[in-house]
């Protein structure tokens, strides 16, 4: 089931550009005070590191991931998720648009 809407949320205006704008996301504040962000990551290969615990779900396009540690990489396509832990990198490799969201923790 892909996330089409999130109701009751505030919204950061400013936009979080990471690798010369090949991702570009928004923090997101849920009512509870869960954080998300929301955002695509453009045509390329990327490393990205984590602090929090991340849950990548995947709202249109897809994508190849690799964990690190690990040597094989996993595709993620519409209503997908795929988890990373705290303090930890994975490698990403999109070959059209990925749109997702990040649940952190």
């Amino acid at each position: 089931m892909i996330t089409e809407q999130i109701a009751n949320i505030s919204v950061t205006t400013q936009a979080n550009v990471y690798f010369d704008g090949k991702c570009v996301s928004h923090g997101i504040t849920l009512a509870d005070g869960t954080k998300k962000s929301v955002g695509v990551v453009l045509p390329s290969t990327l490393t990205f590191s984590t602090g929090a615990p991340e849950i990548m779900e995947c709202v249109a396009g897809s994508c190849d991931y690799k964990l690190a540690g690990s040597d094989t990489w996993v595709t993620s396509s519409a209503g997908e998720k795929f988890s990373v832990p705290g303090n930890s990198k994975f490698e990403i490799r999109v070959s059209q648009a990925y749109h997702y969201i990040c649940h952190f923790g």
